[in-house]
């Protein structure tokens, strides 16, 4: 029986595993990789102490700390979380059959991008496809760049990438559906180029992004957009059907947790971008995987055994 069960091991769940170790709780970590999205980053500017860093930098350095508590990391993601009311327990359910009692869970385990399916697209994730505009678009400063999606996310995207980036087109299947506010902005950018009624066909590189296929519904003329970096912003879908039918989730599928990571069922916690807080960054995910950890602690300090 473990006191605590951390589900990822991104930067939240990472965290959560430091001050987990320094509770001297008998705990392990569930993942099927180290990092997460936080891998992706090209250059992470924001991570207070590293003035820039790669995203694989970072992941090693909270790598090499986690080794140094010698914390447990079981290479077989959670299926599913089945509590045990009358026990107070949790069964977790893991990816390569095996079952593991415990006291409390920490859900940290993230999001996962929509991708776009087209080819050229998975070889240049991190080397010009980007997920994160907050993170990423720094890098292209004076560039030519593509978001692709019509919603808040892609046109949030445009509206930082249009001060930074020379040339910024906007690549949507349909009309915008974003924030009418920020419409109305980007369309008095100078250097926005909306194609709406446009589908991406391929993603061109070398290694490093050099363009972006894009057909015309309408029409079906074809053409290419000579990019630097393709943003896609056609949403993500948090990793959250571990406790789906448990915990409350919310209309994004987000596990809904109070300031304390809390969630709706005693003894769950969830930390990072599965989780319902907003903005999501290493950061913040960061700290709230420290938050988890030691709520989970004290949860364990009140159980009457």
């Amino acid at each position: 029986m473990k006191d605590l069960v951390i589900l990822g091991a991104g930067p939240a769940g990472l965290t959560a595993s430091i001050y987990a170790a320094r509770k001297m709780l008998d705990f392990l970590v569930l993942t099927k990789d180290i990092g997460g999205q936080a891998m992706w980053s090209v250059k992470v500017e924001n991570y207070l102490g590293y003035t820039p860093i790669t995203g694989l930098e970072l992941v090693n350095k909270f790598e090499e700390h986690v080794k140094e508590f010698g914390i447990e990391i079981v290479y077989s993601p959670a299926q599913k979380v089945e509590p045990i009311p009358d026990e107070r327990i949790f069964l977790v359910h893991t990816e390569d059959g095996k079952t593991i009692e415990t006291k409390s869970v920490i859900v940290a385990t993230g999001k996962s991008p929509r991708y776009l399916n087209v080819p050229g697209e998975k070889e240049h994730i991190g080397r010009g496809i980007a997920f994160c505009a907050t993170c990423d678009a720094p890098l292209f400063a004076g560039q030519n760049v593509a978001v692709v999606g019509g919603g808040n996310a892609a046109l949030d995207a445009a509206m930082q990438l249009t001060d930074i980036a020379k040339q910024v087109y906007v690549v949507s299947i349909e009309d915008w559906t974003g924030d009418p506010v920020t419409q109305k902005k980007l369309e008095s950018k100078n250097n926005l180029t909306a194609l709406k009624y446009y589908e991406t066909l391929e993603v061109i590189g070398d290694g490093m992004v050099k363009g972006l296929v894009v057909r015309d519904r309408k029409t079906g003329e074809e053409k290419r957009l000579d990019v630097t970096g393709v943003f896609v912003e056609i949403g993500s879908v948090p990793n959250s059907y571990v406790v789906e039918g448990v915990c409350e989730l919310n209309n994004q599928k987000e596990i809904v947790i109070n300031c304390y990571t809390e969630t709706s069922y005693p003894g769950i916690f969830a930390a990072g971008d599965v989780s319902s807080i907003p903005d999501k960054q290493i950061i913040i995910a960061a700290g709230e995987g420290a938050k988890a950890a030691l709520r989970a602690y004290e949860y364990l300090l009140r159980r009457p055994d």
